[in-house]
């Protein structure tokens, strides 16, 4: 006689309750840098291009850690996996509330990456243990607790920070995260392993490609400083083309490459790739540089605002961010993927170019990130969207990894350069930067995102009800 393995067991509201929990807690703990970079710069006496990396280190985390997290999860129990993997973000969270410098806290960022995995493991287990009309319903429901949380960390960031100290915003997120843990690990029944891949973990295209952007991040930081060391940036430069080619050439061989970069040949995915790259550049010069000029003092150019309004004046956009999701779907169903992105980065640029031009007022500022977010959301989700209904169904996943990278890489080069601008207008013994620094970082963002429409040009209109 075979052995039948057992049908899940069906999970009640209590168990997707903890799940949302968890969402709540881990997107309030990884917002809660993006209001208070100008406060944690003051307080670890940080540049502006260490500002910039420490701005994007978890999501570099995160790029690397979620294919892997999703294989893990299908091999040995999405539960097990996301248990582990919250311990992992839980003990990132305490080292970033106990870091006394900034080299500590870049490690406790690497470690709180990991929480970009938590996300679809927390779908593959609502999938296995609920029916698929609930399913869909809980699944919106922990992406929409999700942004929730991220809009409550981004508004309580600024007050913990000023009211008790950096160190508690930090510390009050963890404390909810492995609270929620907890209750998820209590109420959460393990799913059976599914079948192994004989193929495993791409783990050499793994390490291959963290050495690749880390390096690349380095090169960015210390290009501004390049008169004073020539040759640490040469060889961090040929450093990095030793990882880009070797990581290359790695996954051009594996049995099952992390990313496929064989996929790159078809023409939907790799526009798509250049599309979110170059769209992303300019959505982290504005999510970079727009904070920091919140914060610039006012009896220079600035406006002086604390964490705490930078936190008020960042809500908007992140609400236009929320929104931007289903309105690309809508607008990708009735007139097509390219008319969505081509909208998308038409105000993009339109807004980088008026913040460029007019930033006096505080409402500018609030005006163009909001218009800016909204760009960012219909373009990547139209392009994530229509990437994976461009392939056959089972090179879904690859194709849309490649998106995921090219994302990460593009907010990784517009923020590290954003802060390398920055850096290199700040005149020595000066903290303040030059304020056409600012004024040179929009433009350029601008500009870029605008060439991007030589690509959609040649888009197909994708498909359309």
């Amino acid at each position: 006689m075979t052995a039948t393995l057992a049908p899940p067991v069906r999970i009640g509201r209590a168990a997707v309750g903890a799940l949302g929990m968890l969402a709540v807690a881990t997107g309030a703990l990884e917002s809660v840098v993006t209001p208070t970079l100008p406060l944690l710069q003051r307080e670890l006496d940080m540049s502006p291009s260490e500002g910039a990396l420490l701005s994007i280190v978890l999501l570099i985390t995160g790029a690397l850690v979620t294919p892997v997290a999703g294989k893990l999860g299908d091999r040995y129990g999405g539960k097990r996996i996301l248990i582990r993997l919250m311990a992992v973000v839980c003990a990132g969270g305490l080292v970033s509330a106990l870091a006394p410098n900034l080299p500590v806290l870049l490690l406790g960022q690497v470690l709180q990456g990991a929480m970009v995995g938590a996300l679809p493991l927390s779908f593959i287990l609502v999938r296995k243990h609920l029916p698929a009309g609930e399913s869909k319903v809980a699944i919106g429901v922990v992406s929409g607790l999700f942004v929730g949380g991220g809009m409550a960390g981004t508004l309580s960031a600024g007050p913990v920070a000023e009211g008790l100290s950096r160190h508690w915003m930090f510390a009050l997120p963890t404390i909810a995260v492995i609270g929620s843990t907890a209750l998820v690990n209590r109420l959460m029944p393990h799913d059976p392993p599914g079948r192994s891949d004989d193929a495993g973990v791409d783990w050499p295209g793994l390490l291959l490609l963290s050495g690749t952007l880390v390096t690349l991040m380095l090169v960015l930081a210390l290009a501004p400083d390049v008169a004073s060391q020539p040759l640490a940036l040469g060889a961090l430069i040929l450093l990095l083309a030793a990882f880009a080619g070797g990581w290359t050439a790695v996954e051009r061989r594996a049995t099952s490459p992390m990313v496929d970069l064989r996929m790159l040949a078809r023409p939907a995915v790799w526009k798509s790739c250049v599309l979110t790259f170059v769209i992303c550049v300019g959505t982290s010069v504005a999510v970079y540089l727009v904070p920091q000029l919140f914060a610039v003092p006012s009896e220079d150019y600035g406006f002086g605002a604390s964490a705490t309004a930078i936190g008020f004046f960042l809500l908007p956009g992140a609400v236009a961010a929320s929104l931007a999701g289903p309105i690309s779907g809508i607008g990708a169903r009735r007139y097509g993927s390219r008319a969505v992105v081509t909208a998308g980065i038409v105000i993009m640029v339109t807004a980088l170019i008026a913040l460029a031009a007019v930033h006096t007022e505080v409402w500018h500022l609030v005006i163009g990130k909001v218009m800016i977010a909204l760009a960012n959301g219909l373009c990547v989700t139209a392009l994530v969207t229509g990437t994976a209904t461009s392939v056959e169904q089972g090179d879904t996943g690859i194709a849309t990894s490649l998106v995921l990278v090219t994302r990460v890489l593009g907010y990784a080069v517009g923020a590290q350069a954003s802060g390398a601008i920055l850096t290199a207008a700040t005149p020595s013994g000066s903290d303040v930067p030059a304020e056409s620094a600012f004024v040179t970082g929009f433009a350029i963002a601008a500009a870029v995102t605008a060439l991007s429409l030589l690509v959609t040009r040649t888009m197909s209109k994708g498909a359309k009800e």
